[in-house]
């Protein structure tokens, strides 16, 4: 499997992750043998030092760095939360037109993974801001409603929590649609008899960081993610509306 690149200099690389690709070798599933890491590895033919996490069902940009001391410089500025990244979800309902989900979150342990780790920690800090692009509203009754709606957003967390924006949406009745583990059920099956979508509808379409070299300013943006892409496609989003997803 090749996997687009976004960006690559002598300091770090980004790519475009597929949903579904776990982005190193984990105990959650001993049974996978292909990981963005060793891929990316393979790829341009020299190691790579994981920076920060994206979700095995998200898509987007991802970034490596090409040295231990690069991977500290870049890891400094995710910890301290100074990178902003653009997201776009497609989620249940018709949400309005803009917002803040400030609600804090405790952190959801793994029994496998994180059976070291404290439990019982207190919720931590979390913020989301939304923007609604645009909404939906199909012929279809799913559970008792009449009609199917659905909301396209652009998501800009302002913290870095686990599961964060699937937990926030959801804590807000607006789930992320293709979410198992904080979606609806009936419109996750609905969608994947009707339109084939079989994945989560979340994708970390932008990044903006400083260069741990040159302290320039660095935008890291991907194609939308294909599916999500096909799906609004068959919704009737127009291609001016696709230009706009395209240069955020």
């Amino acid at each position: 499997m090749l996997l687009p690149i976004i960006y690559q200099d002598e300091y770090l690389v980004a790519i475009n992750k597929p949903s579904g690709l776990l982005v190193h070798r984990s105990m959650l599933d001993k049974h996978e043998t292909q990981f963005a890491m060793q891929l990316v590895r393979d790829q341009i033919g020299q190691h790579v030092f994981p920076v920060h996490r994206l979700d095995r069902p998200t898509s987007g940009v991802l970034v490596f760095a090409l040295s231990a001391d690069i991977a500290r410089k870049l890891g400094e500025q995710f910890f301290a939360q100074s990178i902003q990244k653009t997201y776009l979800a497609i989620v249940r309902g018709h949400i309005v037109d803009e917002g803040e989900i400030d609600y804090a979150l405790k952190e959801k342990l793994d029994k496998i993974a994180d059976k070291l780790a404290k439990q019982n920690k207190l919720a931590q800090e979390a913020v989301t801001l939304f923007n609604r692009l645009d909404k939906f509203e199909l012929p279809f009754a799913v559970s008792r409603y009449p009609s199917a709606r659905y909301s396209l957003v652009q998501l800009t967390p302002k913290t870095g929590r686990k599961h964060q924006l699937r937990r926030h949406l959801a804590h807000i009745n607006h789930p992320i649609v293709g979410d198992t583990a904080h979606g609806d059920g009936k419109h996750n099956i609905f969608l994947r008899q009707e339109f084939n979508f079989n994945q989560l509808a979340l994708t970390c379409k932008s990044m903006l960081l400083t260069h741990p070299i040159s302290q320039a300013p660095l935008v890291l943006r991907c194609e939308l993610d294909k599916n999500i892409s096909n799906l609004l496609e068959k919704w009737q989003v127009n291609h001016h509306q696709f230009n706009k997803l395209n240069k955020l």
